[in-house]
């Protein structure tokens, strides 16, 4: 696969490339991150390559990530709408102030006059919700989202870290009162993090929501970075992906290890290639804050993992689920034992009736 290989975000026509390049190391405010020159480097050598989806957020690094790309790309008109430009209202950039952050009307509609604002556009082509605020009715969300979307300056509309639920009533609700829905669902996902299947996921492919998962390397855990011997980066990465070394992550690095050794590629590229073929997933947000690591990210694409690596990975890695999906493989016997369906046999449980038995 190549960068340039489009794909289209869940139900939608939106076409965007199927790495996402992430922003939010995008500027040395918060000690670390990416210069503004290197940042514009970045972005050069992804779009070169056929990239065209950046995504960030209205507080990215003090919300100097989107005045980074609104100063490079924004202002270009001919750059600009040729690139999928994506960010994110919730977060609060005004401390003391109730409203200046998540997902009421005035805050949302604050935060995008503001975004449009730094990223010197009309117009926004993604606009995450990007995490649920609990106290704020999904309903009046959903509408404020419709306006600036029949305003112009929002052209499709995303959701990040709310639960299955919440999100499947909004889109729900939208398509019954005639609204713009959620295309986009953005979800920590990677070999270290599945416990999205047991929801979210299962619901982004029912509802036709393209999955972007974010931090598939978990935090640079499955970078290569890390191994039981040594533990390389700078402080500031070696302490945020600490909370994650365990032995069941250096088990998984170890077997992306002896995969990455097959194919003469890296860890992180295979750790990326999973994340890649997973159900659902449209464009994969990979970060980075040097332009040396978007290279080796990039390589991820030319990669192809076997029937058999990527049943490995998964039986190494599945997650255990609780009620009611730990239920789920007794209920092809409860539904239809003794019979195929779909090419799937279920048996029959001890509670079915025989042809002799009375039913009353």
């Amino acid at each position: 696969m190549a960068l340039d290989h489009y794909v289209t975000l869940g139900r939608s026509g939106l076409r965007v490339s199927p790495l996402c390049l992430g922003a939010m190391t995008f500027g040395e405010d918060l000690g670390w991150g990416s210069s503004v020159e290197e940042s514009q480097q970045i972005m050069d050598r992804f779009i070169a390559a056929g990239g065209n989806f950046i995504d960030t957020a209205n507080f990215y690094t003090k919300s100097h990530s989107e005045k980074i790309i609104g100063d490079h790309l924004g202002r270009h008109p001919a750059k600009r709408d040729r690139l999928v430009i994506a960010t994110k209202f919730s977060g609060n950039l005004y401390p003391g102030d109730p409203n200046g952050g998540g997902s009421g009307r005035k805050s949302v509609i604050n935060a995008c006059e503001h975004s449009l604002r730094r990223l010197q556009t009309d117009y926004i082509d993604l606009y995450w919700l990007h995490n649920w605020d609990v106290h704020t009715p999904i309903d009046e969300t959903m509408a404020a989202l419709e306006d600036l979307v029949r305003s112009g300056k929002v052209r499709y509309i995303g959701v990040s870290d709310t639960p299955a639920w919440k999100v499947a009533q909004a889109n729900v609700m939208a398509q019954f009162r005639g609204w713009s829905p959620f295309i986009g669902l953005q979800i920590e996902y990677s070999l270290l993090e599945r416990s999205v299947e047991q929801e979210l996921v299962p619901m982004a492919l029912e509802l036709g929501l393209g999955i972007t998962p974010w931090s598939p390397l978990k935090s640079g855990v499955l970078s290569g970075k890390y191994t039981r011997s040594s533990a390389k980066g700078d402080k500031a990465s070696r302490e945020f992906a600490g909370t994650f070394l365990n032995e069941k992550a250096y088990a998984v690095v170890d077997e992306l290890g002896v995969i990455a050794k097959a194919h003469d590629s890296t860890v992180a590229r295979v750790a990326l290639a999973w994340v890649r073929t997973q159900p659902g997933v449209s464009s994969t947000i990979i970060g980075a804050r040097r332009l040396s690591q978007l290279e080796d990210n990039l390589k991820s694409l030319d990669l192809v993992l076997t029937a058999a690596e990527l049943a490995h990975l998964d039986a190494l890695t599945k997650p255990a689920f609780g009620f009611p999906q730990n239920m789920q493989p007794l209920f092809p016997s409860i539904h239809h034992g003794g019979t195929t369906v779909n090419g799937i046999y279920a048996p029959t449980t001890s509670f079915g009736v025989e042809k002799t038995d009375k039913l009353y």
